[in-house]
């Protein structure tokens, strides 16, 4: 049966004074703040360092991360993982998470095929993302891909004209008054997954580094 309602919003289901990620993870496991959850296996919440100086920010889990209820362990993980390594960022500064925390796919046979996230989903779920931001106080954010991108900078943004470039944030955020953090910085760059795309895999993954290079002098 297609889901009809305008989404509630996660905002119900976060703790009103979260201590902690593990609290605000274990909150999120319940949440049914759009019709995302009644398809997807579990809630994929973010991990990583509690004092993270750098937080990376993708768009949602995929089919791997879904069934494992953790992100970036598929292969846009693993390639990332080694992007990190090639940068120079120690991953004991690092926390990942997403823009939406539930995989949205359309079924086809056995398979389930990956769909973005509308801006419903991602307006729904910001709650969580602020909470994240809340607690961990990063020194730099890392946007991975356009819908990330979107979800934080607004509907405007592109990668392809920012990318690799330092921002300012959350001066430059859609909605600056969510992030209560001072002195943070942003970058933008493609999502792992667009290398594993890309005609020219060696290409577009120096490029990613390239930039993950910007973001390890940043927190130097």
């Amino acid at each position: 049966m297609p889901w009809t309602e305008a989404p509630v919003g996660a905002q119900r289901w976060v703790p009103p004074h979260p201590r902690s990620i593990d609290e605000l993870k274990s909150a999120a496991a319940d949440c049914q703040g759009c019709e995302l959850h009644q398809n997807a296996t579990q809630t994929v919440f973010g991990r990583g360092a509690p004092h993270a100086k750098i937080v990376f920010v993708g768009e949602q889990p995929g089919d791997i991360e879904d069934r494992q209820g953790l992100p970036f362990v598929g292969p846009a993980g693993r390639l990332l993982r080694e992007a990190v390594d090639d940068a120079g960022i120690d991953p004991a500064d690092l926390y990942i998470t997403n823009a939406v925390k539930h995989f949205r796919f359309e079924p086809r046979g056995t398979r389930r095929i990956h769909q973005n996230p509308g801006p419903a989903h991602i307006t729904a779920c910001r709650p969580w993302l602020v909470s994240e931001f809340a607690l961990l106080k990063p020194e730099l954010v890392v946007i991975l891909g356009a819908t990330a991108g979107k979800a934080l900078l607004g509907p405007s943004f592109r990668v392809t004209r920012s990318r690799g470039q330092l921002m300012p944030w959350p001066a430059s955020a859609q909605h600056p008054e969510d992030f209560p953090v001072a002195e943070i910085q942003a970058l933008a760059t493609i999502h792992p997954s667009a290398v594993l795309r890309a005609d020219d895999r060696e290409t577009a993954y120096r490029g990613l580094v390239d930039d993950l290079r910007v973001a390890a002098a940043a927190v130097a």
